[in-house]
C-alpha cells in the first residue's frame, strides 16, 4: 500500500520521532502511540523516539509518558495517532515539528497532517499500526505486540463490537504469537475499583429507558464526590446500559468541575455520531463522545436521542 511506504519512507529519514495521541487516553490510544514507538525503537535503536502527552490515567500498567524540550520538535518527525482533530490532541505542541503524520481510524473530518492515513474500516488504531508493520519492514517486538493487542481489545469490547472483522482477529492471533499475556491483559484492562463497581449500582438504579429504548443517566459532581469517582473512572460504565435488551442507544453525561457535562454516547443501531457533532463532539457511527454546556443542552441531546431511536424502529420494524 503506497501510504504505507510513504509513513515508512519518513520515519527511516527522520532521527528524532515524537508520538502523539488523544487526550484522556483509552488502550487504543496509548497502544497505537507506544506501539508505534516499541516498533520504531526495536526496528531502529539509533532513533531518538518519545512518547508524549497528558496523564495515563489509570493505563499505567500500559505504558509512561515522556517529559521532551520544546526544542526537540524543530527537527523531528511527529506522528498523531488515534485523534480525529487537533483540539484532542494532548500536548499541543504536536504542529510544531518539521513533518505531521496522522494516523487514525475515526472519520476524517480534520484531515491535519502532511500525510494523513485514515482508515475507518479498521476496528482500531492499533489494528492499523499493526498493518503499518507487518506491510514494511518495521518489526514487531513483544511489547510492542502486547500494546497493540491491548488496544484492540479495548476498542473492539474484547471483540463484541460491529467493527470486529475477520481481519481484525487475523491480526489479534498473530500477535498472541509474540508470547504476550493475554489473559492478564485483559484483566488489566477490565477491571476496576470497588468505587466504581458501586456506582455501576447507582448507575442502573437511575438510569432512564423510553418506550423506543432511548436511555440517559446523570453523574453529577456530587454523586462522583459520595462514590469518591473522578471522571476519568467513568469510562468503565458506559458500556453497562448496552447489556439491558430494552435499551437501543444511550447517553451518559459525566458533569465535569466546570459545570458543563461530558456526553459519552452509545449505540447498538441509530447512528449517532453526526448528533455528536452538532454538540462539540464527533466519533463512530456507535460509540461518540459530545459535551452540553449545561443541563439544558443535555436535555436536548437526549431528545434526539429519542427521536433517532424512534425513527430507527420504525425504519426498522
Amino acid at each position: 500500500m503506497e501510504i504505507l511506504e510513504e509513513i515508512f519512507s519518513k520515519i527511516k529519514e527522520y532521527q528524532r520521532i515524537i508520538i502523539h495521541r488523544h487526550q484522556r487516553p483509552d488502550p487504543d490510544a496509548l497502544g497505537s502511540q507506544v506501539g508505534l514507538a516499541e516498533a520504531i525503537r526495536f526496528t531502529f535503536p539509533n532513533k531518538e523516539v518519545y512518547q508524549v502527552g497528558g496523564p495515563v490515567e489509570g493505563l499505567e500498567f500500559l505504558a509512561e509518558m515522556q517529559e521532551i524540550p520544546d526544542d526537540y520538535y524543530q527537527t523531528a518527525l511527529v506522528i498523531v495517532t488515534d485523534t480525529a482533530n487537533t483540539p484532542r490532541v494532548s500536548d499541543q505542541r504536536y504542529h510544531t515539528g518539521d513533518f505531521l503524520i496522522k494516523i487514525d481510524h475515526h472519520p476524517n473530518d480534520e484531515p491535519y497532517g502532511d500525510i494523513h492515513w485514515v482508515k475507518t474500516s479498521a476496528s482500531s488504531s492499533s489494528e492499523m499500526i499493526a498493518d503499518l508493520i507487518n506491510q514494511t519492514d518495521l518489526n514487531m517486538s513483544e511489547n510492542t505486540a502486547r500494546l497493540l493487542y491491548a488496544g484492540i481489545v479495548g476498542d473492539t469490547g474484547r471483540f463484541l463490537y460491529p467493527a470486529t472483522t475477520s481481519h481484525t482477529l487475523r491480526i489479534a492471533a498473530e500477535l498472541l504469537d509474540y508470547g504476550i499475556d493475554a489473559a492478564k491483559l485483559n484483566r488489566e484492562i477490565e477491571q476496576i475499583s470497588f468505587s466504581v463497581a458501586r456506582l455501576s449500582g447507582y448507575l442502573y438504579q437511575h438510569l432512564t429507558v423510553d418506550e423506543n429504548g432511548a436511555a440517559y443517566v446523570y453523574l453529577t459532581k456530587e454523586i462522583m464526590t459520595e462514590y469518591g469517582i473522578i471522571d476519568a473512572d467513568t469510562s468503565a460504565l458506559v458500556p453497562l446500559p448496552g447489556v439491558i435488551d430494552e435499551v437501543l442507544a444511550w447517553g451518559v453525561f459525566v458533569e465535569q468541575p466546570e459545570g458543563y457535562y461530558r456526553v459519552r454516547l452509545r449505540s447498538k443501531g441509530p447512528v449517532i455520531n453526526q448528533l455528536a457533532k452538532k454538540h462539540h463532539g464527533g466519533g463512530h457511527p456507535l460509540a461518540s463522545g459530545a459535551n452540553a454546556h449545561d443541563k439544558k443542552e443535555a436535555q436536548e441531546i437526549y431528545q434526539e436521542i429519542q427521536a433517532l431511536c424512534r425513527d430507527f424502529k420504525q425504519s426498522n420494524s
